[in-house]
């Protein structure tokens, strides 16, 4: 029996394949943003650490483990005018538009985690607003007893503040929480606040660079079923 009560997600590249997901997203804003200048538009994809001609993102890119308006900020500083209170919005809604691609069925794998038995949730430092969205779009809200953005009011990670406000919220112990993520951001939030660390593959950092902060490494949400079946 596994003494797992609930599991916390990140979602972009856990819930949803990063690069699949993103690298669209990233192509499309960065040349709306440029107004069309194609230069700048490059200067604004190596800033977010994009590489258009390969269609993914580099590993250390901000826009993998930053807020929305961390990567603001580093854009405002080549866009003269523009406030990173606008560029917040713009991005939001670039992202509240973006076309998401599940990391693997999220509707049976999901189901099967409620089906027995686990609470879950997820914790994003995108915003909350568009996190939402994009689970309603996806037909997936409802599996979520818990959605945090960045803007929540309990911060975002590799600060615990997200993951203590969801065992918080469920009465559960965080020892009994595993928080699931794609990136060292995610292990180091699940060590603050003292639950499972659990990687997966879906999102750029390969297992190399995971491993060391995580008590397991699985390919895709997929394989928690067999790991909590293992416990």
């Amino acid at each position: 029996m596994s003494d797992i009560a609930a599991i916390l997600f990140d979602k972009d590249g856990t819930l949803f394949d990063f690069d699949a997901t993103w690298g669209a997203w990233a192509r499309g804003v960065t040349l709306d943003l440029a107004g069309g200048d194609a230069t700048l538009a490059g200067r604004l994809a190596q800033v977010i650490g994009y590489d258009p001609a390969a269609g993914r993102f580099e590993r250390h890119s901000p826009v993998i483990a930053g807020t929305v308006a961390e990567v603001a900020e580093l854009i405002a500083a080549h866009l003269p005018g523009q406030s990173v209170a606008a560029l917040v919005r713009d991005l939001d809604a670039a992202a509240c538009r973006a076309p998401q691609v599940a990391a693997v069925n999220l509707e049976r794998c999901l189901g099967g985690l409620r089906g027995a038995g686990l609470r879950l949730g997820v914790a994003t430092n995108d915003s909350e607003s568009s996190a939402r969205a994009q689970l309603q779009r996806e037909g997936i809200s409802g599996f979520f007893d818990f959605i945090a953005g960045y803007d929540s009011g309990f911060g975002g990670k590799p600060a615990p503040g997200q993951l203590l406000a969801f065992a918080a919220q469920l009465g559960v112990a965080p020892a009994q929480v595993a928080m699931v993520g794609d990136s060292l951001h995610d292990m180091a939030a699940a060590r603050a606040a003292g639950m499972r660390a659990v990687a997966v593959l879906t999102g750029p950092a390969p297992a190399e660079v995971l491993a060391p902060a995580a008590d397991v490494v699985l390919p895709t949400i997929d394989g928690l079923a067999g790991w909590l079946a293992g416990r």
